[in-house]
């Protein structure tokens, strides 16, 4: 049986048994490039649902948001939309019918590794251009970036603070199960310094992939002009505890269970990703909750003249609404993390005091 073939668990048990415990960071990392390789996981048929599928309201405010940016910032020419992680292409194709309204009609660009999505992104935005990663983009021209539940699949590396001290959290096995167990490198240096007297058991997560990210996305803003909008679940401070949680069939069940077969996913640390992207010299708006960054941009006055358009969808129309903004739904575990280029306007829906 060819490796690409072979079960991922019996991949993951082969090494673990040949070279010793891998970290969870490679076990993420593997596992979401093998679920994202194959399939379309997104909608009731899939495995979870996004915000631009729950309603066309989250795409256009989106647009309308970008389309306010770059006429504030001059109305450059040329200029490149570009989406990290697209979906089904949703989310673009809203916010691109919107933007156009205004003027802005961008090059429009997705950063996109899964052969099965791009099919499905290309039928819905015919005009995308495809790239792996962010260092093929265009480097001459100002970026209007946006990365909607991109970085809470990008691989956690957890560190646990053992009786020796702490240590990196890893992947081993007890017999042919998936087990936690603590590495033996000292990581004590890894720690931030209010958390190395931590008690016995802490956990805290990193995620290298995601500084990496918003550091680059920070770099081309900073050099190309521009701005991002980084939308996720996830924390505004440091936070102890893991978070790494799997989905499959719109159920949370066991991340080791069934590793290629389940969406992995961890919550993002916006704390620290604004750090990051303020060491480049780009602008941080803040990072509010996606409830009140999308009332400031006006959900609930669209909501009103959709529904007025359309009587017959209005339930659907405010249940869409409901959740995306209220609190106990999506409104305040997604967060919405603003960043714009040197000389670029602070943006609607951000607090300039945060």
């Amino acid at each position: 049986m060819t490796e690409d073939k072979m079960p991922l668990a019996d991949m993951f048990r082969r090494l673990i048994r040949n070279t010793g415990p891998i970290s969870l960071a490679h076990f993420m990392a593997e596992s979401n490039a093998r679920y994202y390789a194959g399939r379309d996981p997104l909608g009731t048929d899939g495995d979870f649902v996004t915000a631009p599928e729950i309603s066309q309201m989250f795409g256009e405010l989106i647009g309308l948001w970008l389309a306010d940016m770059w006429i504030r910032a001059g109305r450059p020419e040329p200029v490149a939309y570009v989406e990290l992680g697209p979906g089904r292409g949703t989310l673009a194709r809203d916010a691109m019918r919107t933007a156009k309204r205004y003027g802005l009609e961008p090059e429009i660009h997705f950063v996109e590794s899964s052969p099965a999505l791009k099919k499905i992104q290309l039928e819905a935005v015919p005009e995308a251009r495809f790239h792996g990663d962010l260092g093929t983009l265009p480097m001459d021209i100002p970026l209007l970036i946006v990365g909607n539940e991109f970085l809470d699949a990008l691989p956690v590396r957890q560190l646990v603070r053992a009786a020796e001290g702490w240590r990196e959290r890893m992947v081993g096995l007890d017999g042919d199960t998936f087990i936690h167990v603590a590495g033996a490198q000292p990581m004590d240096a890894a720690v931030p310094p209010e958390w190395r007297e931590g008690r016995q058991g802490t956990i805290i997560e990193t995620s290298p992939a995601a500084a990496a990210v918003v550091y680059e996305i920070a770099g081309r803003l900073a050099a190309q002009g521009g701005c991002a909008l980084l939308i996720d679940y996830g924390h505004t401070d440091l936070r102890a505890g893991s978070t790494m949680q799997a989905v499959r069939a719109h159920r949370k069940v066991d991340p080791f269970s069934s590793p290629g077969e389940a969406d992995l996913t961890a919550h993002v640390d916006f704390a620290t990703l604004a750090k990051v992207a303020q060491s480049r010299g780009v602008t941080w708006m803040g990072t509010p909750t996606q409830g009140s960054w999308l009332k400031a941009l006006g959900i609930e006055t669209r909501a009103d003249a959709l529904a007025q358009r359309a009587p017959h969808l209005r339930s659907e129309l405010f249940a869409g609404r409901d959740r995306l903004v209220a609190d106990d739904q999506m409104g305040h575990l997604f967060k919405v993390m603003g960043l714009a280029a040197p000389g670029w306007p602070h943006g609607v829906g951000f607090d300039k005091e945060e």
